[in-house]
């Protein structure tokens, strides 16, 4: 069928950015040549489910000029409809500059975001957004870190799509430098987080964000609050399940992929929450969600790029076998 007539049944927000990519490593002062590269945790989860051949949108903002052309560009390429994205002739642009790993260490980046055309999503952005079409909708804590108007616009994605019977994800992805101070983005995640049905926080996140210690603490802590299941990221280590999701508590841990050569881990968090959300709509039981998570993770971490490692249906298909 095609999906230009029908809404999408998957909806991600927040910012892109165009992403140059230094071509050699060192500081970014001295690198002469880069590469131009999509990024954005949101935009990365729509990409991905988009691959595995979900009818997915994507809202935002981007302005009018060159670096937005290509992010739609790049997008619709990627088979995500692009109905809910605006166009803003009074604001550019995100742009930002990353640094050559060497060894597997965290890349450098510099972000030239601020006042930019995805920093004024607001509420208004959502007017058009049909939420009887919808069966889930996936929201990350960078976007509420934009401005007070892109919170504004997540809250209420998220409580209606909650009280629409949507269910919601939530990857609380932290960004300190985007918040005037780590209370604020802890207060903030934490009331997000009730509008939601999955909450997804990496360890040390969930460890900042619940003051707990162990992963069932971080785990009781949102559970106790409504969320249906929380799911923890424990790098190579694997994830953590803890939830109510067939009727009943359980807990387990699913240890990780092995993974020969870590090229980037920018971009794993965004394909583990694409293999949780693909096999949770695909009906499958948390068990198989969470090998799903850390297998498409760990396609993530072996590519340069945030998200040219997800995996179309057939590559998932060979690499679950």
């Amino acid at each position: 069928m095609s999906h230009k007539t029908s809404s999408p049944a998957i909806l991600t927000f927040g910012e892109a950015m165009a992403m140059l990519v230094a071509n050699t490593p060192g500081e970014l002062s001295g690198v002469e040549s880069f590469h131009r590269r999509l990024a954005g945790a949101d935009n990365n989860v729509a990409i991905g489910l988009s691959r595995l051949g979900f009818h997915v949108g994507w809202l935002s903002r981007v302005g009018n000029d060159s670096l937005g052309r290509f992010i739609q560009q790049a997008l619709k390429a990627e088979g995500i409809d692009e109905r809910y994205i605006h166009l803003d002739p009074q604001h550019p642009t995100g742009l930002m500059f990353k640094e050559r790993a060497e060894n597997g260490a965290d890349p450098k980046v510099e972000y030239f975001r601020r006042g930019s055309a995805a920093s004024h999503l607001s509420i208004e952005d959502a007017a058009d957004i049909d939420f009887q079409g919808l069966t889930h909708l996936h929201a990350t804590g960078i976007t509420p870190a934009l401005s007070e108007s892109a919170l504004e616009l997540t809250r209420h994605l998220m409580q209606t799509a909650r009280e629409s019977g949507v269910s919601v994800s939530f990857d609380p992805n932290l960004r300190p430098s985007l918040w005037p101070s780590e209370a604020v983005m802890r207060d903030t995640l934490n009331e997000l987080a009730l509008h939601a049905d999955y909450v997804l926080p990496g360890l040390s996140e969930g460890r900042l964000l619940t003051g707990g210690e162990t992963p069932e603490a971080i785990a009781d802590f949102y559970l106790e609050r409504g969320a249906k299941a929380v799911i923890i990221k424990l790098g190579p280590e694997g994830s953590y399940y803890r939830g109510n999701l067939d009727g009943t508590l359980e807990s387990f841990l699913v240890p990780g992929q092995p993974v020969a050569n870590v090229v980037d881990t920018v971009g794993a968090g965004d394909g583990f929450a694409v293999g949780i959300i693909s096999a949770l709509l695909d009906g499958l039981a948390p068990r198989q969600a969470l090998e799903r998570g850390n297998l498409v993770g760990a396609q993530a971490v072996q590519v340069v790029g945030d998200m040219e490692g997800l995996p179309d249906r057939a590559t998932l298909e060979s690499l679950e076998r």
